[in-house]
């Protein structure tokens, strides 16, 4: 094969040790594929666009998913560590935690996605790079099996203590929508890793406890006096705002806002309390509504909107990588194949950034819109480009007739 399947095969390297010889081989066509593969995801379709489709064993292919042994987590983790050692390799690392909801016949099939957000040099902007997605039954469906059910929370704590396992060194700030401005979560979540999440306009915000004084009998408090609610503090004048500039403000370039922002203990009857850093944020020209965020970090509204990234890498994935078009039966390979299709989103990235490298990523134009950086669709066409050419184009054995 060429220097341009190389570049596939060095960011699938990595993965070859978590299957046999055999199952990878047949994980790799299927991979392929699935990226070269226009419209449904299908393994009919994949086997049919990599010339398969006279071939015998087809169903090997199925057992990829369906049967076969190997790790799906063990995979996140091959994957996060390239996406860590290409595109941050130092400083704090900001991810992404989000939910989809993926429609299949008629049904919906909830999902949490864990993304790393990080700048692509070559794109000029934040990429949202998806490594590990978990799927969520609902209730019904661990009833039905006799399984205890989990809920999405509790899916997303697991995903994001597994992360602190795979990375002890490295600062770990998370950023999610308000789903996760949950006492119980936040509690849950080990204390070095930072959380930035929307918070209520109404929460009750207290002083941290006041120091015990030796002697004093009775239980220890557990909070201090109470402090104004977020939307007393928006409507009171005295509030003191700062005027901030925040750039790429959700894709629209540069916002000036103004901020008030100070500490607080966040409690409520029967919870665990949570300290946690308020950020007040209004538009000083009245066009957008005032928010509140929380978070242990300062630059709380930098981070959060990188969170917009995983929206656009849903719709990208959706678009050009055929998530929600799979067909599967088995429980496992339902598990199995949206993890699948959403972790090309970053492979496809990984072999881009090897491209680029040698001059071979290619940015399309239009006379009506001009590109100044490649997006994720010439990044797409460009892995296309490089495995057609690997496979079609390759020379001719020595004892036959060109």
């Amino acid at each position: 094969m060429g220097g341009s399947l190389c570049s596939f095969s060095q960011v699938l390297s990595p993965f070859a040790s978590l299957f046999s010889k055999r199952i990878f081989r047949y994980a790799t066509l299927l991979l392929m594929g699935a990226i070269l593969a226009p419209g449904r995801r299908t393994v009919t379709a994949v086997l049919r666009v990599m010339g398969l489709a006279e071939g015998a064993g087809f169903q090997n292919y199925h057992r990829v998913l369906n049967r076969a042994v190997w790790c799906a987590r063990s995979a996140a983790w091959v994957l996060l560590r390239q996406l860590v050692d290409t595109f941050a390799p130092e400083g704090p690392l900001v991810f992404g935690l989000d939910d989809m909801i993926e429609r299949r016949w008629g049904a919906k099939i909830q999902a949490r996605c864990l993304a790393l957000l990080a700048p692509v040099p070559w794109a000029g902007r934040i990429w949202a790079l998806p490594f590990l997605t978990a799927l969520c039954p609902s209730e019904r469906y661990a009833l039905q099996r006799g399984r205890r059910h989990k809920t999405p929370l509790d899916w997303a704590r697991q995903m994001v203590l597994q992360l602190r396992r795979w990375l002890p060194e490295r600062e770990i700030i998370l950023v999610g929508d308000n789903t996760y401005a949950a006492l119980e979560w936040l509690d849950s979540v080990p204390r070095h890793i930072t959380v930035i999440t929307r918070l209520r306009l109404d929460a009750a915000l207290y002083e941290p406890a006041p120091p015990r004084k030796p002697g004093t009998m009775g239980r220890p408090r557990k909070r201090g006096a109470r402090l104004p609610t977020l939307a007393q503090m928006l409507a009171d004048p005295t509030t003191e705002w700062r005027r901030i500039h925040v750039s790429e403000w959700y894709g629209k370039g540069e916002r000036e806002l103004e901020i008030a922002t100070a500490t607080a203990l966040w409690f409520h009857g029967g919870l665990p309390g949570v300290p946690l850093r308020w950020v007040l944020v209004r538009d000083p020209e009245g066009k957008l509504e005032p928010k509140a965020f929380l978070s242990g970090a300062v630059e709380i509204l930098r981070y959060f909107v990188w969170r917009w990234q995983i929206e656009v890498t849903v719709t990208e994935v959706r678009r050009h990588l055929g998530v929600e078009t799979q067909r599967q039966w088995s429980d496992l390979a339902i598990a199995r194949t949206t993890p699948t299709l959403l972790g090309p989103f970053s492979l496809v990235t990984l072999t881009a950034d090897r491209l680029y490298a040698e001059g071979d990523l290619i940015v399309r134009q239009a006379s009506w819109y001009e590109k100044p950086s490649p997006t994720f669709s010439d990044a797409l066409a460009a892995v296309r480009r490089h495995l057609w050419r690997a496979q079609t184009f390759f020379t001719s054995p020595s004892d036959s007739e060109i």
